[in-house]
């Protein structure tokens, strides 16, 4: 038995997407390299640049400056990591109150839908101040008053409501003959919505909600607003005094360290979810591709 060997036609064409493949990558870098030279050329050339560059680019002061920056941003991570959790257990409940059709659970659909309306339309920066000076107006003696609980507390409702929409398009997204297979199997409502329709729900939106929980991770520098003394609120105490907004460009960089990480993976997660990661069970996927 003799090993397969492309026909002659199939090695003309493998050559010509070899040398389509090398010409994409030599225009990529010619103008890329274009792109950066001109922004440099003109970053450089500016009146001010020198100027700007001790302002917001000083590594002295940037070596200064990040144990204290660091140190705030581990406030940032516990929000995030606390509103993340919150905000799929509540979520994911929501989402299935509001899919459920049984009458029993009207009014609860009414106040979800009335919820994630009302926490999807206002701004998060709003819901910040609103929850920030006006639930301590309320002098509730069991309701804690830091501006890290508060803030935490207004990223949850906002990004709950989020959460719940993603969720319901999950659970929506499961085809009806997945719940009359497991009815006629004999499992109760309950079993297939723990059992069926939530596992195939959580899987088809895996991707969007990653995407929503790394916004989350960035919006937490918001809480600074309410004088908690996460990251960028230590960035801007570091300013006082000389002006010197080196302090916001470690901020920005440490958000970036955190922030890029978790978007390259869920960019690899959808690819491999997506159309190019079901191409690789297709014979001649690498054509299509």
């Amino acid at each position: 038995m003799t090993d397969w060997q492309p026909s002659e036609l199939a090695r003309e064409r493998e050559a010509f997407r070899r040398t389509q493949r090398r010409r994409a990558l030599a225009v990529a870098t010619v103008a890329t390299a274009v792109v950066v030279g001109a922004v440099a050329y003109v970053v450089a050339t500016a009146p001010g640049w020198e100027r700007a560059r001790q302002a917001f680019f000083s590594p002295e002061r940037a070596v200064e400056v990040l144990p204290e920056v660091a140190e705030g941003l581990l406030l940032n991570l516990r929000v995030w990591v606390v509103a993340s959790v919150v905000g799929l257990v509540v979520g994911l409940l929501l989402a299935v109150v509001r899919t459920s059709r049984l009458p029993a659970l009207f009014p609860l659909r009414v106040l979800t839908v009335v919820y994630v309306d009302v926490f999807r339309g206002v701004p998060v920066l709003l819901v910040l101040l609103l929850a920030g000076f006006g639930l301590p107006a309320l002098r509730l003696e069991w309701l804690p008053v830091s501006a890290a609980f508060l803030g935490g507390l207004a990223i949850v409702l906002t990004y709950t409501a989020y959460l719940a929409e993603i969720f319901r398009a999950g659970i929506e997204s499961v085809h009806p003959s997945q719940v009359a297979a497991a009815r006629s199997l004999g499992l109760s409502r309950g079993q297939t919505v723990r059992r069926v329709v939530l596992p195939q729900a959580v899987r088809n939106v895996t991707a969007p909600t990653a995407s929503t929980l790394v916004s989350l991770q960035k919006d937490s520098g918001l809480i600074s607003i309410l004088g908690a003394v996460d990251a960028i609120r230590a960035a801007q105490i570091a300013t006082t005094g000389d002006y010197n907004f080196t302090p916001y460009v470690v901020a920005g960089l440490l958000f970036l360290l955190l922030s890029i990480p978790l978007t390259r993976l869920v960019d690899a997660w959808s690819a491999r979810q997506g159309w190019r990661g079901r191409l690789r069970g297709v014979s001649g996927g690498g054509v299509i591709r």
